[in-house]
């Protein structure tokens, strides 16, 4: 039995809450899984969750955690957390949740009274921000509550992300990290950390920087385990807990990603391809780099929304002959739908998808739609599954292009991880379609990784990050491009994919005009 220490990484996903433990060298120890219910909805297009709910949950997964492992509680030197992206929860001065979590899904919009005003409103008339930046105003959370619940609005004390949420009940101390900080808040990404008194920010919503906790950047201690949240992890009480990152941010350092010139994609229910860079690249003009697991760097990320959402769709609403099948023979449905791509051609004999099932905010913008186009009497539901895996990787191969073009750094190495990166099919269409080997790290739970990564520098398992990068992190499987397939793919990127966006932009306008969809 290993005597070594380990770190507890939390990984608060969206479809479920993980606990993890890893050693100094990024061996994963035992992993306790909690499956949980993303969301319900009261209202067409709410998504919400009680904040109670995922801290039960992250308990749970420790259960299940201590229950599949040899190792002890009494080998963990600190633990570490990481979730989900944009999830807003209001407390009152005693720490307790005043309403449901507004969970990033969530399609709600606020009311928006007339363009900012004063100087940042006339630099936004000039630099034709107005539509952006109304948007924005739209999507925070802050400004919805404010105006239909004023009176829950009134009493909330803190308004924290579900990480500085998860941080206070491990800690008991109104403290996140600068890396978690995603979303609808006044914050300043350049500077990685609350705006300034003047920064428009503060102008669009309702947050005063009392209700924002204080921030300390990925590796740093944010406190100690209180009891409560001790025997919850089951665990003893004084144990160091350490700020890590968003679970995307996180899930670069767990692939290894520290340079511009390293693509990191994830095939998860957002799907998004990112590099770090140690300056400030916006990969969408006046759209912001996230902050990074890697303290003082940049997430420079492009993200398809909806992205491996597309394929989880696919397999509920078409999908009930793999599913049957694999329950049948006890395997695994995957399996059988590697096969389901595997039986169609590169390029799916034709057949050419755009994802945006659902909108952006500047490329594409907010009329965007999904399309499929090249339908003929050939076509089956196994080229529409194909199809849907090679429009995805499309639109991450134009934000590739859009990043290099941004950086001035061209992407030479690809790494893969989320949940689609463990279908086969997918990685070998990937490495095709971006003419790039697409590698598998040598863990799936890379988001989990990259929070130990964290946790162990501040630990002083590691002198530094980078040492800790090449120690922890290593790539796994390796698929090459197929010349003839990558010809192909090439020829249908530059020829086809690139313009279907802007001709059917004109139509996707009136498509929304007519039916008021998307609003």
């Amino acid at each position: 039995m290993t005597q070594e220490p380990l770190i507890l990484a939390i990984d608060n996903g969206t479809q479920s809450v993980r606990a993890l433990l890893f050693d100094k060298h990024g061996n994963l120890h035992g992993k306790g899984k909690q499956e949980i219910v993303p969301y319900f909805s009261e209202q067409p297009g709410w998504a919400e969750q009680h904040p109670d709910y995922f801290w039960d949950n992250l308990g749970l997964a420790c259960q299940s955690l201590w229950q599949s492992t040899d190792a002890r509680p009494e080998q963990v030197a600190g633990v570490t957390v990481t979730t989900q992206r944009g999830t807003v929860v209001n407390l009152d001065e005693h720490g307790k949740p005043l309403r449901p979590a507004i969970i990033w899904l969530d399609q709600r919009h606020a009311r928006v009274d007339g363009p900012v005003k004063g100087p940042w409103g006339l630099l936004f008339k000039i630099a034709r921000l107005e539509d952006t930046i109304h948007r924005f105003r739209e999507k925070t959370q802050a400004n919805w509550i404010a105006q239909n619940q004023p009176e829950i609005w009134a009493r909330t004390h803190k308004y924290l992300l579900l990480s500085g949420y998860l941080n206070f009940r491990l800690t008991g101390e109104y403290t996140d990290s600068t890396g978690s900080q995603v979303g609808y808040l006044p914050f300043d990404y350049k500077k990685q950390q609350w705006a300034g008194p003047r920064d428009f920010k503060w102008q669009t919503m309702p947050i005063t920087r009392e209700m924002l906790p204080d921030l300390v950047r990925p590796g740093e201690r944010l406190g100690q385990l209180i009891p409560e949240a001790a025997y919850q992890l089951g665990l003893s009480a004084g144990l160091p807990v350490f700020a890590a990152a968003s679970d995307k941010a996180c899930e670069i350092l767990g692939c290894g990603g520290l340079s511009p010139d390293t693509g990191c994609m994830s095939y998860g229910t957002t799907a998004t391809i990112n590099t770090t860079n140690h300056r400030y690249v916006e990969p969408t003009r006046f759209m912001p780099p996230y902050p990074s697991a890697l303290p003082g760097h940049y997430s420079t990320e492009v993200m398809i929304y909806r992205g491996f959402w597309m394929v989880s769709w696919f397999k509920k609403e078409f999908g009930l002959r793999e599913q049957t099948i694999a329950e049948r023979k006890g395997i695994e449905p995957e399996a059988l739908f590697d096969e389901l791509v595997n039986s169609v051609p590169p390029g799916s004999m034709g057949l050419m998808l755009q994802p945006y099932w659902s909108p952006g905010v500047r490329q594409p913008g907010p009329e965007a739609k999904g399309s499929i186009i090249g339908f003929g009497d050939v076509h089956t539901r196994a080229h529409i599954y194909r199809a849907i895996l090679e429009g995805l990787a499309y639109a991450l191969r134009e934000g590739k292009d859009r990043i290099e073009k941004r950086s001035g750094q061209a992407i030479k190495r690809l790494r893969v991880a989320g949940g689609g990166s463990q279908s086969d099919a997918a990685m070998q269409l990937t490495a095709d379609i971006f003419a790039l080997p697409a590698e598998r790290p040598h863990t799936y739970e890379t988001s989990g990784l990259g929070a130990a990564i964290d946790a162990a520098v501040g630990l002083g398992l590691h002198p530094d990050f980078d040492s800790a990068v090449r120690a922890m992190t290593r790539v796994g499987d390796v698929f090459e491009p197929a010349p003839e397939a990558q010809a192909m793919y090439q020829r249908l990127y530059k020829e086809v994919y690139l313009d279907m966006y802007p001709r059917l932009q004109p139509l996707y306008r009136k498509i929304r005009n007519i039916t008021g969809y998307p609003k």
